[in-house]
């Protein structure tokens, strides 16, 4: 099982923390993105966002990082500040 955490605004848009998706046949962070869209259209909405940031074991990663039994995976808007 791959657990999956989403964060701030992605978190209250999906109404949902946390998650665990099946690691057989989800390679990439990529593939993992691409299954949770596949969930309805506020998934797909939500996840569509280019700027999405994704870490992989609590480090930033990229949409073709390899994804593991095991895995930590979260999803979180890109962070401001000001």
């Amino acid at each position: 099982m791959i657990k999956v955490l989403f964060f701030a605004g992605l978190r209250e848009q999906l109404d949902c923390d946390s998650l665990e998706v099946e690691a057989g046949g989800v390679s990439t962070l990529g593939e993992l993105r691409e299954v949770l869209s596949s969930k309805g259209d506020t998934w797909r909405v939500a996840l569509a966002n280019e700027r999405l940031q994704m870490a992989c074991n609590q480090e930033l990663s990229h949409g073709d990082a390899a994804v593991r039994d095991g895995d930590e995976v979260a999803f979180f808007p890109p962070v401001t500040g000001g």
